[in-house]
């Protein structure tokens, strides 16, 4: 449905100035950290390792291109709330994440990962506030959710629609789990909807 499995690595920056420049466009994954962003990547490209995986979270710092097509690119953001981050790393990435997001002109979506367990937490309505007064698309991913049971799942969900509903009408939201395979064709078909619709992009 889209072209991540051809994915491949393109380029990581740790600094605004070197974003690399070119005439697509791209779409955006970001989340806390451990909350299933690396995996639902690879998840979405069918590859076991295009986004790094770390069982220690914050190892993710800095924003990584992956390149689909000649004019399509997917970019992972760093995960954000980790506490065992030194201060000067932690505001580094909250002035990179901010940047990247409310200033990218060739950035037209975001995907917001969130742990089902745990939706909704500080720093995820902060990304939100961030992102959603540029007007672009965001798609919410609330992953691992074979760690509930469905009907908890599902309530979880409503939970959040209603809340996106109420603070942030223009925000989707879906049930996620890279380790069952479940919410992929959703998911890729949202991503799929943002790229044919900015297809011909050129940027200013």
């Amino acid at each position: 449905m889209i072209p991540f499995q051809n994915a491949t690595f393109y380029t990581s920056i740790n600094d605004i100035r070197d974003l690399p420049e070119h005439s697509g466009i791209e779409i955006a994954f970001a989340g806390r950290s451990n909350a299933g962003k690396s995996s639902a990547i690879n998840t979405l490209a069918n590859k076991t390792r295009l986004a790094f995986v770390s069982k220690t979270p914050g190892r993710t710092q800095h924003i990584n291109f992956f390149q689909l097509n000649e004019s399509q690119f997917i970019v992972d953001l760093p995960g954000y709330g980790y506490a065992k981050v030194p201060d000067g790393v932690r505001q580094h990435w909250r002035e990179l994440l901010e940047k990247y997001l409310q200033t990218r002109k060739s950035l037209k979506g975001l995907v917001l990962i969130m742990d089902v367990r745990h939706p909704l937490k500080v720093l995820d309505i902060q990304m939100l506030d961030w992102f959603v007064p540029t007007g672009k698309a965001v798609h919410i991913l609330l992953t691992k959710a074979d760690k509930l049971s469905k009907q908890k799942a599902h309530m979880t969900l409503q939970t959040v629609t209603q809340y996106l509903s109420n603070f942030y009408p223009g925000c989707t939201v879906q049930l996620f789990s890279s380790l069952a395979g479940s919410g992929v064709e959703n998911a890729a078909a949202v991503i799929n909807n943002w790229l044919n619709a900015t297809r011909g992009f050129e940027e200013d």
